[in-house]
């Protein structure tokens, strides 16, 4: 069996990550990644787009066994609550994603003091609800309350930079996130091989775990990833195209459909997006390129600055999305994408990586060490 130092410490049987892919709901799916032996991601930020976003906010509380008229750490906590009891039975750990930048700090406290709060309530969710997943600001600030409270921490960055701002706040686990990766990329295209073991190089050690994310989905890139040093993987769009997957059929779909360059990046959001490529996300491309070119440039633009329209093209793709109209609908996905081709169930695919992998790394010296 696979062990690293991410499986000791949080006590998975197996050193992946399956990504939190907000705004998006995947209560059940972290259900099924956690009863198969790896870390099950909670997305929370759908909890934000109640008013502006029905449709994401309402899959995502509908699926977690809430009503849609809580309030959001009442919904958190049903979710939270419906997870524990669906896994604990079979071992399973999960955790939830939190985005903390500068502009959702106040969601970000509200998420992060119900997690604190409902698992102090339910002490046996300790065994199970191990850790608080940070992205997307600055993590500098949220270790008293996040290690204070018991959790392991981890949080995702696309540079060594990120990184080192990582260690200095006391970051149990890094992801260095390449730009291979799906829906919110980096703004600079700084992909795995180069970013991984740059990561690990600068900031691992006794104390900091670092882990890849970006363009793994099976044992071929998991074992590359432990190779160049890393303690385990993250994986997203792999696990988005599997049966107990939250995500909208035509969604998943279009990930097993993607096929060699089947990705493009373009406006997203909250910055540069990596989307399936179609009629629509390459109109969407052009237009990105005409009204925010520092997607392509590396320049970071914001609501402040950025033309409207493209956002509300967004908004309009994904409620296609929900909606089931072909037509409108942009998917995004890593990389990825086209080396998936079919939708399994998720323990059936824990179990092939794993053994993928494990065949894999026994090869190694064989083929090339006497």
């Amino acid at each position: 069996m696979i062990k690293s130092r991410l499986t000791k410490l949080i006590g998975i049987k197996y050193p992946i990550i399956q990504a939190g892919m907000g705004p998006f709901s995947n209560n059940n799916l972290c259900v099924a990644a956690a009863n198969a032996g790896v870390l099950g991601l909670l997305s929370t930020s759908g909890l934000f787009n109640k008013n502006d976003q029905p449709w994401i906010y309402n899959a995502f509380v509908d699926s977690g066994e809430a009503n849609r008229d809580d309030d959001m750490a009442t919904v958190l906590e049903k979710v939270l609550k419906r997870t524990h009891r669906l896994v604990k039975d079979k071992g399973g750990i999960f955790g939830i994603n939190v985005m903390v930048s500068a502009e959702l700090v106040q969601h970000s406290q509200v998420m992060i003091d119900t997690a604190i709060k409902v698992r102090e309530e339910n002490p046996d969710m300790k065994n199970h609800f191990k850790v608080i997943f940070t992205s997307a600001g600055d993590p500098v600030g949220w270790k008293d309350k996040i290690k204070g409270a018991g959790f392991t921490w981890m949080h995702v960055v696309p540079s060594v930079k990120g990184a080192l701002r990582c260690k200095k706040a006391g970051v149990d686990v890094i992801v260095a996130s390449g730009h291979e990766g799906g829906f919110h990329t980096s703004w600079e295209p700084v992909h795995s091989m180069i970013l991984l073991p740059a990561v690990v190089e600068a900031v691992s050690d006794e104390n900091t775990l670092v882990c890849g994310a970006g363009g793994y989905c099976d044992g071929k890139t998991l074992a590359a990833a432990l190779v160049l040093g890393a303690d385990g993987a993250q994986m997203g769009t792999r696990f988005l195209a599997t049966q107990e997957s939250d995500f909208h059929q035509i969604w998943k779909q279009a990930v097993v459909d993607a096929q060699d360059r089947g990705t493009l990046v373009a406006r997203g959001f909250v910055g540069p997006a990596r989307w399936i490529k179609t009629p629509r996300s390459l109109e969407h491309q052009k237009n990105t390129l005409k009204k925010s070119p520092g997607v392509f440039l590396g320049a970071p633009d914001d609501y402040a600055t950025i033309d409207m329209s493209l956002i509300n093209y967004e908004v309009e793709s994904i409620k296609a999305v929900c909606e089931g109209n072909t037509e409108k609908a942009m998917m995004a996905a890593g990389e990825a994408a086209q080396r998936i081709q079919n939708m399994p169930l998720v323990n059936d695919l824990v179990q092939e990586i794993v053994k993928d992998t494990e065949n894999i790394l026994r090869s190694v010296q064989t083929k090339f060490l006497d």
